[in-house]
């Protein structure tokens, strides 16, 4: 198998084709563009998700039983995000919320599909999760369980795969999205089937107007659907991509990166911010055991990849550690076995396993000349944010390192013998896998990469101007974080004032004391429960949890380094809940964000980015739109009067509940103090 990624004309040769197939925190109201013609369909609907991952799927399912009319497009021709298209179909959940399958309905219908579909809920027999599948069969999975949703509510959902957004429309306020300008992509004639090359080969021609040798282009525009009642907002648009995408696009106001060291971000790194370290992404692919020694070629750009790779730890210097950890497919159940006291079932000729791994196919950049996430300055500098210039705001080479990065990783699992981290004598060949590739293989795709990187961290809105948050909301470190803030690291590297500020706001229920000075700082009692948020839509538990960036450019460079102190912050932290504040940007009123780009700091995010919260904070836009909708009243009216509440707000914070949508843990309140079950 080739570890090169073939060239246009490598794939004209290979299928017998003709060598033809060669040929941010501006408020400014943002111009359209013009396409090159008039669009060929226009599409209405009453909410349109731009973005079809887990966040985007949990709106339209909510929305469909609503008897709404969705619209949903996706830059892949999947749906379901992490657990299709970004290939890491591992459940992450913490053990005491899944005791009680205590998560949105829709979540818990997913799990019960997964079951019904292999007789069991771990196919796999992974020990990461209690749920490792493969990324097909999710797509399938998902898409059966959007169409029930459909047919139940009497909704309409209008599923535009393989489309990205190219420019939006604006009423003359300016505060409300009015279209959306979409391009539809298809195969050229004559040219390979869709997923045959990496997204970075096709992603910039993907927003490009015009048909090229490679794709054929279908423009789309989006509008309102006519309303049912006349109401502040015809239609709303969710945001629920995987990088933020459209709240750079729309330029409202965001972060990227890590924060500025504060009261409210004790761990952060920076004094100052650094937008240019986000966490790393990762191209997952999958491996199957073999009974059999296999042969590989060697990647042409495997010697500049390898320096990096690494088991990390010494109890996970293992190969079959590493496959069994997310083992996605397991058809034998092997004999028990183990290896630095973790325990798994026997790796088995047949098993399947997915990769991702922080020192093996994670790719980490960390600076101006490599990272990801374009700023908002960059993507003014490239004319991204100019007329017609969108094209994403990814940087495609970086997107084309982590690809070879990825494929790099899997030659060393079976042929390397060195490793960055613990040194020589440790790492051995093992050359009984092989790379699985092809459109029916577990990713999809002919050169055997997932569809779309697993983004871990995007784009982070900043909310709306309130009561104590001057410069707009944002869910902090100190929300969420179980850390001992009385660790000597905080005395010793926070200024006096900001660790007293620190403690003011860990006091809990000794708050007014310890404010008024009347608590010294070293008897407040620290509070041991996350934030409860008077406006709260949904909940989300886990750990803080950093795949850092790297120090130095290139990520892979010999003796590169996590960026020093990036994972201060990591940790355990309290079961939470999602604000409907950290959904709604500013400057426009009719769009909302669902998925990891809400309203959180860089170590919170860290957090707020599984599975279950994905879904949850989903199903509270669908829940949002509809209540916005039927009542004619506009989001951030809701929480408009914090902190007091409003009858609108309440009515939506019942009816998500009556749905089987949990906006709080159980027992949550400022009394209860004892949380080391879910821990």
């Amino acid at each position: 198998m080739p570890f090169s990624f073939p060239s246009p004309l490598s794939w004209c040769k290979l299928l017998a084709l003709p060598a033809s197939f060669l040929l941010w925190q501006g408020l400014s109201i943002p111009v359209q563009s013009t396409p090159p013609r008039s669009e060929d369909q226009t599409v209405d609907c009453e909410i349109l998700v731009i973005g079809g991952g887990l966040a985007g799927a949990a709106t339209a399912y909510e929305s469909l039983l609503a008897g709404r009319t969705v619209c949903m497009t996706e830059i892949t021709d999947w749906v379901g995000g992490q657990i299709s298209s970004q290939g890491t179909s591992a459940l992450d959940e913490k053990a005491k919320q899944r005791s009680l399958l205590f998560y949105p309905r829709g979540y818990n219908n997913f799990r019960q599909r997964v079951e019904q579909k292999y007789g069991r809920l771990n196919p796999g027999e992974c020990w990461v999760s209690v749920s490792c599948f493969l990324p097909l069969d999710a797509h399938e999975l998902l898409t059966a369980q959007l169409r029930a949703a459909e047919r139940r509510g009497k909704g309409t959902l209008k599923w535009f795969p393989n489309t990205v957004i190219k420019d939006l429309a604006y009423n003359q306020e300016g505060n409300q999205i009015t279209s959306a300008i979409a391009i539809q992509h298809r195969p050229a004639p004559n040219t390979p089937p869709l997923n045959s090359e990496p997204l970075s080969q096709i992603i910039e021609d993907a927003y490009t107007y015009e048909n090229s040798p490679r794709l054929h282009k279908t423009i789309l525009r989006f509008i309102p659907q006519t309303p049912q009642k006349p109401g502040p907002a015809d239609w709303y648009v969710i945001d629920a991509t995987e990088t933020g995408e459209i709240i750079a696009l729309a330029d409202v106001p965001y972060r990227v990166g890590i924060d500025p060291l504060s009261p409210d971000e004790p761990s952060s790194s920076s004094l100052t911010g650094d937008p240019y370290c986000t966490q790393g992404f990762t191209y997952t692919f999958a491996m199957e055991k073999m009974a059999e020694p296999q042969t590989y070629e060697i990647p042409d750009f495997y010697t500049r990849y390898a320096p990096y790779y690494s088991y990390e730890l010494p109890r996970f210097a293992n190969v079959d550690l590493l496959f069994t950890y997310r083992r996605i497919w397991s058809p034998t159940t092997g004999e028990p076995a183990s290896f630095g006291g973790i325990r798994w079932s026997a790796v088995t000729p047949g098993d399947i396993s997915m990769q991702n791994w922080t020192w093996g196919n994670d790719y980490r950049p960390g600076t101006s000349r490599d990272n990801l996430i374009l700023t908002r300055e960059q993507l003014e500098a490239t004319g991204q944010l100019s007329e017609g210039g969108w094209l994403g705001g990814l940087r495609t080479e970086t997107l084309r390192r982590g690809e070879e990065h990825a494929i790099g990783f899997f030659y060393w699992l079976v042929t390397g013998t060195t490793d960055s981290q613990l040194g020589d004598g440790v790492k051995e060949p093992d050359p009984t896998h092989r790379y699985l590739t092809g459109l029916t293989s577990p990713m999809g795709t002919v050169h055997g990469l997932s569809k779309y990187p697993y983004i871990r961290e995007g784009r982070r809105i900043i909310g709306r101007p309130m009561l104590g948050h001057a410069q707009g909301f944002t869910v902090s470190e100190l929300d969420i974080s179980a850390r001992n803030y009385r660790d000597e690291y905080y005395r010793e590297n926070l200024p006096p004032q900001m660790y007293r500020v620190l403690w003011t706001r860990l006091a809990g229920l000794e708050g007014v004391a310890a404010i008024e000075g009347i608590i010294p700082i070293d008897q407040i009692s620290r509070r041991t429960r996350s934030t409860i948020y008077p406006d709260a839509v949904g909940i989300s538990q886990y750990n803080i949890d950093f795949h850092p960036c790297m120090a130095e450019y290139p990520p892979e460079a010999p003796g590169n380094r996590e960026r020093e102190g990036t994972r201060q912050g990591q940790g355990t932290t309290y079961p939470a809940q999602i604000p409907l504040r950290a959904m709604i940007p500013q400057k426009l009123d009719n769009f909302l964000v669902a998925g990891k780009s809400i309203a959180t700091s860089h170590t919170a995010a860290a957090a707020y980015r599984v599975h279950s919260f994905e879904w949850s904070v989903g199903a509270a836009a669908a829940a949002t739109v509809d209540v916005a909708l039927s009542e004619g009243v506009l989001p951030y009216q809701m929480v408009a009067t914090l902190p007091r509440s409003n009858p609108m707000l309440r009515f939506l914070q019942s009816r998500l509940g009556s749905q089987g949508n949990p906006t709080a843990f159980p027992d949550t309140s400022i009394f209860n103090l004892d949380w080391d079950a879910w821990r």
